[in-house]
């Protein structure tokens, strides 16, 4: 019992300080909070581009081989995709601002891409002249929602990279 008593300080405060030591006492300042806030923010978005590259790949192959057609355009905004994904993660996990640029710009085109197949697509037209999402296969529902749910995706990833390049370079007083 008396061992414990021993190990016990006196008052709430730490051996050996007096509290006068507070000025000398580092603060994380908030720049720091908000890049590793948006690093954990930019991995929950990339892990969604990840599961709709894959969607987007399991379509493709599907459809390619029941029509016995394999679409290249849609390959390229895959590959493309999955490449700025790899450059995204690393530059999130290095914190290179220089990659998370171009992780941002090849995705937003890669995007860009998987809407311009889709307004080229019959599915469009379908829809247009219908008026109604009548007569689409599931395959053709699944990849107009995974491109507006990318699109979508698109527009927080936007936001949270340059975020994330901005508090992650450094603040120059003038």
């Amino acid at each position: 019992m008396a061992s414990l008593q021993q190990r016990r300080p006196a008052s709430g405060r730490p051996s050996g300080t007096d509290g006068s030591d507070f000025s000398y006492r580092m603060v994380v300042d908030s720049r720091y909070q908000k890049v590793a806030k948006g690093k954990r923010r930019l991995g929950f978005l990339i892990f969604g581009q990840v599961v709709s590259q894959i969607i987007a790949l399991a379509i493709l192959f599907i459809t390619s081989s029941e029509e016995k057609e394999f679409d290249r355009f849609a390959m390229l905004s895959i590959s493309t995709g999955f490449l700025s994904i790899l450059l995204g993660e690393i530059g999130r996990r290095r914190s290179k601002s220089a990659l998370l640029r171009l992780y941002t710009s090849i995705s937003t085109i890669s995007v860009l891409w998987s809407v311009a197949r889709i307004m080229n697509s019959p599915i469009y037209f379908k829809v247009m002249q219908q008026q109604s999402l009548n007569g689409l296969t599931t395959f053709e529902l699944a990849e107009g929602g995974r491109v507006i749910l990318s699109v979508i995706l698109q527009v927080f990833v936007v936001v949270t990279s340059l975020g994330l390049v901005q508090n992650m370079s450094p603040k120059r007083d003038s």
